[in-house]
């Protein structure tokens, strides 16, 4: 079986190595030329791969040629003055699709598709994206999700932390933040790992899935507490008591499938 990793990145990258070890072949793409040969040096069999919303190939011809199982994992990046389509990509990824041989495929979404719902989350709330990151990533779930030739599951991740990445190093020092007293929503590199291949091997698909560890402490506490650990200045954070935040509850991950988390997001 051909797995096909599209964006090896902070996620991608270990997660392609990770089913390198068990033995699976990947095809993982990246836009850097430079990271080609790195790539290759893990047992990946790299491409090349710059999907714009403008122009049909960009690469992704080659990549998907054999891809049985096809892990879409590549975020929105609208930020600053970026006015670029994600959904349009996203059409264009599609349509390259549809002539290749993938038929079951997971898309790595984000809870960001909630928006600034308050209270317990789980897969069958409606969504009500807040941001344009999210809007567009719901409506990139639909264009996959309702494609009845594909096998499809989503899983919406909440904060990514893990190696090199820790939402504090940037928070550190800042002062009047909102929202001390609400919820976080993280969880670990290593269970996003093995969330991913979990449905791989128990083949479940047709599926979405919230995926945030179920611990849930306010911001504030949290991260003045992760700061100390690391030697960083505090954040300093303003309480709003009107608003209690969302909790996104990992339900069908934990309550259908039985699924335990690896690692806890307090170190």
């Amino acid at each position: 079986m051909v797995i096909g990793v599209l964006g090896c990145g902070w996620l991608g990258w270990p997660l392609a190595k990770s089913f390198i070890f068990d033995e699976y072949q990947v095809h993982g793409s990246t836009t850097s030329v430079e990271k080609l040969q790195s790539l290759e040096k893990d047992g990946i069999k790299a491409f090349n791969v710059q999907l714009k919303e403008d122009e049909n190939d960009n690469g992704i011809t080659p990549f998907l040629k054999g891809v049985d199982i096809l892990i879409i994992n590549i975020p929105p990046k609208l930020r600053g003055n970026n006015e670029e389509s994600y959904v349009n990509k996203m059409h264009r990824l599609h349509s390259a699709m549809k002539t290749s041989h993938v038929k079951k495929m997971i898309f790595v979404s984000s809870t960001s598709i909630y928006g600034d719902i308050e209270g317990e989350v789980t897969e069958k709330t409606k969504p009500r994206p807040s941001t344009e990151s999210g809007r567009q990533l719901l409506a990139t779930e639909k264009i996959f999700w309702t494609d009845p030739d594909l096998e499809v599951t989503i899983i919406r991740f909440g904060g990514l932390i893990g190696p090199n990445r820790h939402p504090v190093s940037i928070l550190s020092g800042k002062t009047n933040l909102s929202g001390g007293n609400l919820p976080i929503n993280l969880i670990h590199l290593n269970d996003c790992i093995a969330i991913i291949k979990s449905v791989v091997f128990n083949k479940w698909w047709g599926e979405i899935f919230n995926g945030v560890y179920p611990h849930h402490p306010k911001k504030k506490e949290y991260y003045s507490a992760e700061a100390i650990k690391k030697g960083l200045p505090k954040p300093h954070y303003t309480v709003e008591k009107d608003k209690k935040g969302k909790i996104i509850a990992s339900f069908n991950l934990i309550n259908v499938k039985k699924y335990r988390f690896m690692t806890p997001i307090v170190g």
